[in-house]
């Protein structure tokens, strides 16, 4: 039997984000792995596994061939927004296990792009078989599910559309920090609370940007880390879980499935969410971000509201930086962005984030993350801790 292997990130990459109206989605899932074995500098023959998932009819097949790979190791789970961390979680089990020695996770697409040329809708249909089935016929859209489960939240909790309006307010801020942001100026809570009704009670942003984009990370066996030309970060602790696919088997509105996954990921990593250094978490609608922090145990059930207040997630004096990038909600947002979130992280990890980077009280940089993705209407989620070299 193969002993464990520890398991290291050693490159992450975005291809061109934001509006890239002439490229195609297998193009920019090429851009970024490239641009992630450059950053690794590591030879593409290393690479015996893939993931990939969203792109083709044979998800990660046709993707592997279009980048020429032949791997003996492939995952293509497809859970929305969390396929990543979901995706980090096996690959990092089968490296461990001397399944595969290096696992290239790869994602790009042309949402925004494809909306502008006609060639989708922006209300693309999860379909209306299986159990969503007993809900499609009421018309209400998967932006409207959130929503009621922000009002639910509001409800049960008190929590305000001002507190969840701070969430777009601090997003945007950490934006104007980064220089590859679509959206970096400055907005104020009336300013999200005066914008157009999407779904009550989120006006339009409270809702995540629409851009183009692709994302890659590289993962290897801790022999390899040695080799690379960065930093090794190292996945400390994983955990995964599903919630339910129709509205009506949803036990708790204002509990998601994060709730489990983070509670597995820090208990496998041996920290605790105090020693958390900041977090990048999916950020669809400002509710998941609040209810996100609460269910990694940032703190407690129905306290998320007065948490986000007074700056706490800024880069810039926040408490515990959230989404430093500027998130789905500024930055940008392809669709399942939850490979997003990992490169973001080993970024700050390995000090490389300049105006936006993450300083610990004593000036040092950042030693513990946590990226908490998010699928579906909160059907799923994956959570990753990530440790410095």
């Amino acid at each position: 039997m193969v002993a464990r292997r520890k398991v290291a990130v050693v490159g992450v990459a975005l291809s061109d984000c934001g509006r890239v109206d002439d490229a195609t989605p297998y193009a920019l899932h090429a851009q970024a792995a490239r641009r992630a074995l450059a950053d690794a500098g590591l030879d593409r023959s290393l690479v015996d596994g893939f993931a990939s998932a969203g792109l083709g009819t044979l998800a990660p097949v046709e993707v592997a061939e279009y980048l020429g790979l032949r791997p003996t190791w492939v995952d293509s789970t497809s859970v929305g927004g969390s396929t990543w961390e979901v995706m980090a979680a096996h690959a990092a089990d089968a490296i461990a296990a001397g399944h595969a020695r290096a696992v290239l996770l790869v994602y790009g697409s042309t949402a925004r792009a494809d909306v502008r040329a006609g060639r989708r809708t922006g209300t693309l249909s999860f379909g209306a078989r299986g159990p969503v089935q007993f809900e499609v016929p009421y018309g209400h859209t998967l932006i409207a599910k959130y929503a009621m489960a922000a009002r639910r939240h509001m409800i049960e909790y008190g929590t305000t559309i001002e507190q969840l309006a701070e969430v777009a307010v601090q997003a945007r801020a950490n934006a104007a920090l980064n220089p590859e942001a679509m959206f970096r100026t400055p907005i104020t809570v009336e300013e999200v609370l005066a914008g157009p009704m999407i779904a009550d009670p989120f006006t339009k942003l409270h809702c995540c940007v629409r851009s183009d984009g692709g994302a890659a990370v590289l993962l290897v066996a801790g022999e390899y880390a040695g080799d690379c030309r960065t930093a090794p970060v190292w996945v400390l602790g994983s955990g995964e879980s599903v919630s339910h696919a129709a509205m009506s088997e949803w036990p708790d509105f204002t509990v998601s499935p994060a709730a489990v996954s983070g509670r597995l990921a820090f208990e496998r990593a041996g920290v605790r969410p105090a020693e958390i250094d900041f977090a990048e978490l999916y950020d669809a609608f400002t509710y998941m971000t609040l209810v996100t922090l609460e269910d990694l145990g940032f703190c407690g059930k129905g306290e998320g509201g007065a948490f986000v207040e007074k700056g706490r997630l800024r880069v810039e004096g926040g408490e515990l930086p959230v989404n430093t990038d500027g998130g789905g909600l500024s930055a940008q947002h392809p669709g399942m962005r939850g490979l997003f979130l990992l490169v973001e992280a080993v970024r700050q990890l390995r000090g490389e984030c300049g105006e936006r980077q993450v300083r610990r009280g004593d000036g040092s940089l950042p030693r513990l993350a946590v990226a908490s993705g998010t699928g579906g209407w909160f059907c799923s989620s994956g959570t990753v801790v990530l440790g410095a070299g």
